[in-house]
């Protein structure tokens, strides 16, 4: 199943965009495969409260770190209505073989609607081992390496960072779409050609991922 996420606080943006052209093609190299969009943006998460955490406690004090027996540390009837809120975000997340995750940069990190999903459907010495990770990102500047901001990239940093600490998960691919501000801000629209061919190249390593991911997984692998 592919999971297919959307955090732009825009309708139309370049991360939407090229997350749309991601599930289009792997939909059409996948055909019958299960397809799940959640726009996280328009519909956003509610955040974790203590009832949440009380299930995270639950966990750790019983040693369950299977996520099928994760309905075992609900006792309460705070906490089970903290897990219908969580179960199907959850449910959706182990049934994937690949998650697709659309992130502008939003003050050098990502948007506060990632952020609340990731809380929800994360559990201590949690394994997603097997899955495969694409995040699509946008950023108003370039954060490339050996550029000037590239100390200030806590998007890619922080998401690559989470999913090997949280999830034992290695397996993830970036793609991103740099300069998209030179569009609007006359201080940098001199760049407005490097976007471009940003942009172009995103498009491109979307289309590859997908052909990599497919055969991948036409080969057998999860």
């Amino acid at each position: 199943m592919l999971l297919h996420l959307d955090t732009s606080a825009r309708s139309r943006s370049f991360s939407r965009a090229l997350t749309e052209r991601f599930a289009l093609a792997w939909r059409a190299a996948n055909p019958g495969r299960d397809y799940v969009h959640r726009d996280l943006a328009a519909e956003p998460v509610p955040p974790i409260g203590q009832a949440w955490t009380e299930i995270c406690d639950n966990l750790l004090r019983h040693g369950i770190t299977e996520p099928d027996r994760y309905r075992e540390a609900v006792r309460t009837p705070e906490q089970r209505v903290a897990w219908d809120v969580l179960e199907p975000l959850l449910a959706e997340l182990l049934a994937a073989d690949v998650v697709l995750i659309g992130s502008p940069m939003y003050n050098f990190s990502i948007p506060a609607a990632l952020k609340l999903w990731i809380d929800q459907v994360t559990f201590p010495r949690m394994s997603l081992v097997g899955r495969a990770f694409v995040v699509v990102n946008a950023r108003g500047g370039s954060y490339l390496p050996g550029t000037p901001r590239e100390p200030f990239d806590y998007q890619e940093r922080y998401l690559r960072d989470f999913f090997a600490g949280h999830f034992a998960v290695d397996d993830v691919t970036f793609i991103n779409s740099e300069l998209t501000n030179a569009l609007v801000d006359p201080q940098i629209e001199h760049l407005a050609e490097q976007q471009r061919a940003s942009a172009t190249s995103a498009e491109q390593r979307v289309d590859a991922v997908v052909a990599e991911l497919s055969a991948r997984r036409a080969g057998g692998a999860r």
